[in-house]
């Protein structure tokens, strides 16, 4: 009943294609009796189910009505929606290419649904920053897009090494404090530089998120990627000379420019 309903059939409708499937042929009488409604109800609905052919009515006295074999349903349901999918296709209005959308979404599935979705789009690169939790959560996907092709660089904050794809991975230093400040993990992900994701979850916090193709949004995030990408190579080869100039996490730098007085 609840799959007829989804195909586009009412109740009443629905309720008659499986009476109809179970006992055969039927005036239009024994239907309303079996179903326990007015004959008028049952008549107008089955002469709809006869206009759309999905019934055969009988010329006689009585008129009996029969169901299609399911196999012949659903397939001309089929054809009828491909029709229709093809219709709308080709004449829906179609608006202008504008891409400044943003989008917010809320909840863990719908979330990650999306997020999904686009990286199994993506044709030549993803740019993820991410904590752990995150990055195992996405770590199939992030393969997947590996095997065929997809350059993907990542920095996983608070990861190892069991974490690693075949192609970069920044393992980041950031103070776990900021989870606590923050009250979540943020992450991001930017996939053929064209479509992009910010969002936090975790910590008992609600997953919300923003998504948007807006090319501001993307060269921010892009930039602030090649920020620690660059923090990296430079930490890598020059790392304890840096702590002792500026600090393991530089706060002689940024607090010189966002200390609260």
């Amino acid at each position: 009943m609840q799959h007829l309903r989804v195909l586009g059939f009412t109740e009443m409708e629905s309720r008659m294609l499986v009476v109809l499937a179970e006992q055969g042929a039927m005036t239009g009488y024994e239907v309303a009796k079996r179903l326990g409604v007015s004959r008028s109800n049952v008549y107008a609905a089955l002469q709809k189910l006869v206009d759309h052919g999905f019934v055969m009515c009988s010329k006689g006295e009585p008129s009996l009505y029969t169901m299609i074999p399911v196999e012949e349903l659903t397939r001309s349901i089929a054809d009828k929606m491909q029709e229709s999918i093809r219709i709308v296709e080709e004449s829906m209005p179609k608006r202008s290419d504008d891409r400044t959308e943003f989008y917010s979404i809320e909840s863990d599935r719908k979330v990650m649904d999306n997020l999904r979705r686009e990286l199994e789009k993506a044709q030549f690169e993803i740019i993820a920053d991410v904590w752990t939790e995150e990055a195992s959560l996405f770590r199939k996907e992030l393969e997947t897009a590996e095997e065929r092709g997809v350059k993907v660089l990542w920095s996983v904050i608070g990861g190892d090494e069991d974490l690693r794809l075949a192609q970069q991975m920044i393992v980041h230093g950031r103070d776990g404090a900021w989870r606590t400040q923050t009250g979540g993990r943020k992450f991001s992900f930017v996939i053929d530089r064209r479509w992009c994701m910010i969002g936090m979850r975790g910590e008992g916090q609600a997953t919300k998120a923003m998504a948007t193709e807006h090319p501001a949004m993307i060269e921010l995030l892009l930039n602030n990627f090649a920020h620690d990408l660059v923090i990296y190579e430079m930490e890598q080869e020059m790392g304890p000379e840096i702590e002792r100039k500026y600090g393991a996490n530089y706060e002689r730098i940024y607090q010189k420019y966002f200390k609260l007085q």
